[in-house]
């Protein structure tokens, strides 16, 4: 399998990835953003996306780029700010 070397279809792969986190995990981010503990909560499904997409992306990017982490701020923590929460 070819690996993206494009950096859009590198960023839609990552946001891809974490809109199936989000959907598949709503109670788990809901909790952990009301108890501030959401990256430890999601640990093993945020390791194995970040592996899928890794696996699928060129090293020159996966390695250089942050748009997995962007990916999980965007999808995960941003849409999650309509949660009660003492964070923010």
């Amino acid at each position: 399998m070819t690996k993206i070397t494009d950096h859009e279809k590198a960023k839609r792969l990552a946001r891809t990835i974490l809109s199936d986190i989000a959907l598949y995990n709503q109670p788990k981010i809901e909790k952990g953003i009301k108890n501030d503990n959401l990256f430890e909560l999601l640990d093993e499904d945020l390791q194995k996306g970040r592996e899928l997409y890794r696996s699928r992306v060129a090293p020159e990017i996966a390695d250089n780029t942050n748009y997995f982490n962007h990916a999980v701020v965007d999808i995960l923590v941003m849409k999650g700010g309509k949660v009660e929460s003492s964070i923010w």
